[in-house]
């Protein structure tokens, strides 16, 4: 089946650096959330970073307003059902997710492949709640979505080889570069990163240094671009404790507890730059 019309389901962060470069890269685009604002403040930035892309002459002001106009803006799912492939983008927590998917197994055509860009639940528990279970794959973007080449294609227990061949393929049409990973509780990115940057805020906690310190020292030490604080800021400390909670349940080993640090401060509603207010302020 060709796939020219995508749905994305979810307008934050992530989904609408999806819709972006899905609909950059020539497909329609259904670009689905809960509440109109949250599509409003998703095709804004949508709108910002084309034109931050035309301003450095990555782009025409023609191919623009072009990818603008591939994106649709829906509240209701149901119109997901004309999509060729749905990419799920939405809250990092698995009984939404299972229910998301129960509803698009139930909307979508049986041959449609459904994806999650979830950075650490399972794909194979996704695949198990639908009844197209070798059509379900992980297909994990990074942040900033527009910039950053890598794509984990997270095979499931039951995904299929063309599921996996078909998703590929689409990745590299995106100008992205897709690396095959087999499902385990945080995949390959977030299994080794997350325990790096739980293990610095430990290292604040316990009064070592200072985050800003620790943050010096993979800079300078480790030729990291960002600190691992500042960039658990830049992710938001709420999705990091999401994802050490399931690397904890998941994997079962004590190395994987959240720093107790990381749980208060979610706790007070610092969860970083979104926030306003992480381990630096905003």
């Amino acid at each position: 089946m060709e796939i020219k019309s995508v749905g994305v389901v979810g307008a934050g962060t992530m989904g609408n650096g999806i819709a972006h470069v899905f609909a950059k890269g020539g497909f329609r685009v259904l670009l689905c959330d809960v509440e109109q604002r949250f599509l409003d403040r998703g095709l804004e930035t949508i709108g910002k970073n084309l034109e931050r892309e035309v301003a450095k002459q990555k782009i025409t002001a023609e191919e623009r307003a072009a990818a603008l106009g591939r994106i649709e803006a829906v509240l209701e799912r149901k119109a997901l059902a004309a999509c060729d492939f749905v990419v799920e983008a939405a809250t990092e927590k698995l009984e939404i997710k299972t229910a998301l998917f129960r509803e698009l197994d139930a909307l979508c055509r049986p041959e449609v492949i459904l994806s999650s860009n979830t950075s650490s639940i399972s794909i194979t528990k996704l695949a198990a709640c639908t009844q197209r279970p070798q059509q379900v794959i992980g297909m994990h973007f990074f942040n900033p979505v527009p910039m950053m080449k890598l794509v984990e294609v997270i095979r499931a227990l039951q995904t299929s080889d063309a599921t996996y061949q078909t998703v590929k393929s689409l990745a590299e049409k995106l100008g992205k570069t897709p690396v095959e990973v087999h499902d385990s509780p945080g995949f390959v990115s977030n299994r080794v990163l997350m325990p790096l940057l739980n293990e610095a805020m430990y290292a604040v906690m316990e009064g070592v240094a200072t985050a800003e310190a620790v943050d010096e020292v993979f800079k300078l030490g480790m030729a990291h671009p960002m600190g691992p604080l500042t960039l658990a800021d830049f992710i938001g400390l709420d999705v990091c404790l999401d994802i050490m909670r399931v690397l904890h349940s998941g994997l079962g080993d004590p190395k994987y507890r959240p720093c107790p640090l990381l749980i208060q401060m979610v706790d007070a509603g610092w969860l970083g730059r979104k926030s306003g207010r992480g381990f630096y302020q905003y």
